[in-house]
């Protein structure tokens, strides 16, 4: 395999140990220090073995400067290679492959999020869907997953990128403010009101207005932003002036407004037009397999904020996070890679950098059901598809999870056809 399908193949699998013959650089287009510079870039856990013939000593100097592990002369008995690499493997980073900040560069981000889980990428699809329209549109989803980066990321892609996105937190707001700040007041509309004020339906004009806790309006603004939707216009509060709007409304939730409905809390007719297009985000729990992503993203933001140069974390912090329920979803999770860097004090971020209120094993394993019949053969695809499903395909945590070597699993993958 020449240098240059090396570097490939390692943006794609973890590489723990590589044999690196002399016949490999010199018949490589690519210079050798060259070679290992991007190799150690590109996946810095990586111990390189170099082969040399007995009188290229010169040449297994130069390997060494450039950063291989050791070398060996040809030709090597299997006992002594076997040692070689078993001590490369002892002095590797103790850094675990899933969490490398550096692996994978740029994958799994669209627009400021990162997600590589089948279920993300249907989110993805549906944004740029909502997108190519100018209708309502309404994300559900828990607390901390992401439904502003969601909302703004759907501006981003509309027509109206140019222009002001403006977010309302309606649920800071209290009851009594939420009118004047979405629809603006005139003068002495109320006790201190010695100006007029236009709201954010008037500042945001050919914009987005984001409404995040849109069930925690009560009826009388619900009935105003009903007449917005249908009418496109509003009074300020206080006036009788008919003002006309241009702007695109997203509204957000993290309770069932289905429930609020049937218990009068909230109009029928309002969430019917809210819910025309309707984008739920899945909670981290039901999708560890972007954990990784996450941990790699804000890993590279919080090194660059704080002039750190973490690799990673360890297999035991690694196991810890991808254990945990995540109640918070990503804020959750980037709080606590924001702290960990903080007091981490080298290369690996480990179990004692993690909040102590993470615990290990406190999260609920997803389940895989068979039903009675299933045959052992069935069973067995069944369980890899849905781990796989899971990891986001990443294929060395599934391999962990599983218990079984990367070999077997791409056996297993190969035999099942599920490449």
């Amino acid at each position: 395999m020449s240098l240059e399908k090396v570097l490939d193949r390692v943006e794609q699998e973890v590489c723990d140990v590589l044999l690196a013959s002399s016949a490999a650089v010199r018949d490589g287009r690519m210079d050798w220090l060259e070679f290992v510079e991007l190799l150690t870039a590109k996946s810095p856990w990586t111990q390189i073995l170099f082969l040399i013939k007995p009188r290229e000593v010169a040449l297994a100097s130069k390997a060494l400067k450039a950063g291989s592990y050791h070398y060996a002369k040809l030709p090597v008995g299997n006992e002594e290679l076997k040692l070689l690499i078993e001590a490369a493997l002892a002095n590797r980073p103790n850094v675990d492959p899933a969490s490398r900040a550096l692996l994978g560069g740029q994958k799994g981000r669209f627009e400021d999020m990162v997600g590589g889980t089948a279920v993300m990428k249907s989110v993805f699809r549906t944004i740029r869907q909502a997108a190519a329209t100018d209708i309502p549109v309404l994300l559900t989803g828990e607390t901390g997953v992401g439904k502003d980066l969601v909302a703004h990321a759907i501006h981003q892609l509309s027509s109206r990128s140019e222009k002001r996105f403006l977010p309302v937190h309606l649920g800071a707001l209290p009851r009594d403010l939420a009118p004047g700040e979405l629809f603006g007041h005139v003068k002495g509309a109320f006790t201190g009101a010695n100006s007029a004020s236009a709201g954010a339906f008037e500042q945001a004009y050919g914009g987005t207005v984001f409404l995040d806790e849109i069930g925690t309006i009560d009826d009388r603004v619900q009935i105003s932003l009903l007449r917005l939707i249908e009418t496109h216009s509003f009074h300020r509060i206080g006036g009788n002036r008919t003002i006309k709007v241009d702007v695109r409304l997203i509204a957000a939730t993290n309770e069932a407004l289905e429930e609020a409905v049937e218990e009068g809390r909230f109009r029928e007719d309002l969430y019917y037009r809210l819910e025309v297009f309707h984008i739920h985000i899945p909670p981290l729990r039901e999708r560890p397999g972007d954990i990784s992503l996450l941990i790699q993203e804000f890993l590279r933001r919080y090194n660059r904020d704080y002039d750190k140069e973490i690799q990673g974390l360890s297999p035991e912090a690694m196991s810890m996070l991808e254990t945990y329920e995540w109640p918070g979803n990503v804020r959750e999770l980037k709080n606590v890679i924001h702290r960990a860097v903080v007091v981490c004090t080298g290369e690996v971020i480990t179990p004692r950098d993690i909040s102590a209120r993470i615990k290990p094993g406190s999260g609920t394993r997803r389940k895989v059901f068979l039903p009675v019949g299933t045959s052992f053969e069935e069973a067995e695809r069944l369980l890899l598809e849905k781990t796989l499903q899971s990891t986001g395909n990443n294929r060395s945590h599934a391999a962990a999870i599983l218990g079984v070597s990367r070999g077997t699993l791409y056996n297993k993958i190969k035999k099942h056809g599920l490449s």
